[in-house]
């Protein structure tokens, strides 16, 4: 076993790599961009180190500078998390070349499985079943739509050496295909380097079911059983489970097989996944191997009680596997959901800022956050907008499914959009529920899981009027001089009444007066109805307002309420009308950047009339293109920035002038 090993990857599976270490005895060296100075993984680690500035390709991809800091450091071994390096073939030389164990597998079976053509190739010749499509070498636009045509619309176009759903597009019909590819290869040389491509047939409502695997050197290969992951959104998985529901043990058994094969067709050693799309009739293709430990590896874990991580250091440092085949545990079952930085009413357009307040749930023997952030930080632009990943386990799924919804109503977030709601929604909806999941579920129930914005409810307000009055009373009593004069008691005692106040409150176009009657001896009254409540400290509020029994969580960031209740987060803005004097003019609109970005394509052509929704100009940011579209017929007067520029965060990036009414 190892005593010290370098960890080349930052967030929560940085985390969660030093927490295995932890407890195995084993020194931890985190490495860390500048962006990253303070971040969670760095503080953990017993020693860290910079490697470069912000952009990952200028620190966490930089493999001469991981290694030379795992040469400085003494570390016996690199675990490279998953992405950044950890299925790149050159990295994983170089570790053997300078002597320093690779935490993964060999070189030869990165490179068989790190092109998806090659290894569809490899899988056809070990007899395991493949979607129907082009892997080939030819990547000539006009032969590639061919090849769509001949394959049948709709096709999927797929970056060769992608993954983590970069660099996917779905294309429904011949004359749109030059289109998909553009935007496929250019996402793909962005994210990886390399724009080669595949073309598969798209399956209409197929389920993503994937098979962990872990092999050794003496030639050992098992499963640990299945995980469904087809609850997607632009082919990025949002929530995974384990067993997959409506999974028989014969066709268990087949799926099992078939991803040992596919690993020992290519001498696999340590953690992998072989990914297999499955349509409704439960025939399976495979659709390629992730050479790496999974984002999603955690269910896995619940439902066997493995670490897997434990399994790859051990595996790495040349020990057997621990079990066989029919000693692999499987009991109950387990979800899990990534909580992202990203706002689902706004197209899951990624959010940055800090984090103001962030309280997962309690963990527990049934309830795992894995984290990479805490209360304080801040959610840059330059990484993958993921907080963290919620899991949960029980004896059945539908209890799995009740634990999740009550820690998701528990999940508290402020100073960035998050997805915690639609999460709630998602797992809550009834087919999710039934297990009817395929990876166009999120698209189809849309209506339902992303729904127009719905008036605040009166309680609410009352909480919100509520805890304002109470933090006014604690902020008195805290800064008073004499904190035993009645002349210092906060309680709106008046000599011929009650004192009354009428506070405002705005929640989206929604406007709302709540009138306050603050009697003698602390008595309160709420829009004329009898109040009776507490506070604490950690913002937890209870409210008998006239019949209603009312449980809240309120946070205060400024001049905003966060309040979370019934597992609902409402922003409850309150007005100072002196405050605000004179800012009621109509405000100025324009196209400007949704975030900060890095301009990668200018669509349309200055002085051309445009229609509206067509698009302008494409940007990309935290790993994701966004295209900025005409917000009504125009002119498109010029364009203010170039190709390659990166713009910050509301700049205004077209001239445009709109069409007269």
């Amino acid at each position: 076993m190892f005593t010290k090993i370098l960890i080349a990857n930052r967030g929560e599976i940085a985390c969660r790599v030093i927490n295995t270490c932890r407890k195995l005895g084993i020194r931890t060296v985190a490495v860390y961009s500048e962006a990253d100075a303070g971040a969670r993984h760095v503080r953990m680690a017993d020693e860290a180190w910079c490697v470069g500035p912000a952009p990952s390709r200028e620190s966490y991809l930089r493999s001469d500078k991981i290694l030379e800091v795992a040469m400085a450091s003494g570390a016996q071994a690199v675990h490279p998390g998953y992405g950044f390096l950890s299925e790149n073939e050159g990295f994983a030389n170089a570790c053997a070349e300078a002597g320093i164990v690779f935490i993964g597998p060999p070189v030869e079976a990165i490179r068989a499985m790190g092109s998806k053509s090659a290894a569809k190739a490899l899988m056809e010749q070990a007899k395991v079943p493949l979607v129907p499509g082009y892997h080939g070498d030819n990547q000539d636009p006009a032969f590639l739509n061919q090849q769509a045509d001949r394959i049948g619309y709709p096709v999927l176009i797929k970056a060769s050496a992608g993954g983590g759903g970069k660099g996917m597009r779905v294309v429904e019909k011949s004359a749109d295909f030059a289109a998909g590819l553009a935007s496929c290869q250019r996402e793909a040389r962005s994210s990886f380097g390399d724009d080669k491509v595949l073309v598969e047939k798209y399956l209409q409502r197929p389920r993503h079911i994937e098979i962990q695997v872990f092999g050794d050197s003496q030639g050992n290969v098992i499963s640990l059983h299945e995980r469904d992951c087809s609850a997607q959104r632009r082919h990025q998985k949002v929530v995974e489970e384990a067993p997959a529901p409506g999974m028989t043990p014969e066709r268990r058994a087949a799926m099992g097989k078939a991803a040992c094969d596919a690993a020992r067709a290519v001498g696999y050693v340590g953690a992998g996944t072989v990914e297999f799309i499955a349509d409704q009739d439960g025939t399976f293709f495979f659709m390629e191997m992730n050479t790496r430990l999974q984002v999603e590896h955690p269910v896995t874990e619940m439902i066997t009680g493995l670490d897997l991580v434990e399994w790859q250091l051990r595996v790495a440092g040349g020990a057997p596997l621990p079990l066989q085949q029919d000693q692999v545990p499987l009991r109950g079952h387990s979800i899990e959901v990534r909580v992202y930085a990203e706002e689902p009413e706004k197209g899951f357009l990624p959010s940055i800022g800090t984090l103001a307040h962030f309280a997962p749930p309690a963990a527990s023997a049934n309830v795992r956050i894995d984290t990479g952030v805490e209360q304080g930080d801040v959610v840059s632009p330059h990484y993958d907008p993921m907080l963290a990943k919620l899991i949960v386990w029980d004896e059945t799924r539908e209890r799995a499914c009740d634990r999740m919804l009550k820690a998701l109503s528990e999940f508290r977030v402020v100073g960035v959009g998050n997805n915690v709601e639609f999460l709630g929604r998602l797992v809550g909806c009834d087919s999710f529920r039934s297990g009817q999941v395929d990876t166009g579920l999120i698209e189809r129930e849309r209506a339902t899981l992303i729904p127009e914005a719905q008036p605040v409810a009166a309680e609410v307000f009352a909480l919100a009027a509520f805890a304002s009055v109470e933090a006014e009373r604690a902020t008195r009593s805290a800064f008073t001089v004499e904190p035993h004069s009645p002349w210092s008691v906060a309680d709106g005692w008046r000599l011929n009444g009650a004192l009354t106040r009428t506070l405002a409150f705005k929640s989206g176009e929604q406007q709302v007066e709540t009138v306050i009657e603050q009697g003698s001896r602390g008595s309160l009254r709420i829009d004329s109805r009898p109040a009776v409540g507490s506070t604490r400290p950690d913002g937890t509020v209870r409210l008998a307002w006239g019949d209603a029994k009312l449980d809240a969580h309120v946070v205060a960031q400024g001049e905003t309420l966060y309040v979370f209740s019934g597992g609902r987060r409402h922003a409850i803005q309150k007005i100072d009308p002196l405050l605000h004097a004179g800012e009621d003019q109509e405000e100025g609109g324009g196209l400007v950047a949704p975030m900060s970005g890095k301009i990668i394509a200018l669509i349309a052509n200055p002085g051309a009339d445009i229609e509206k929704g067509a698009p302008l100009l494409v940007m990309e940011a935290m790993k994701m293109e966004h295209t900025i579209v005409a917000p009504a017929n125009g002119t498109l007067k010029a364009f203010r920035f170039a190709i390659g520029d990166q713009v910050p965060e509301g700049a205004e990036l077209v001239e445009f002038e709109k069409a007269p009414a």
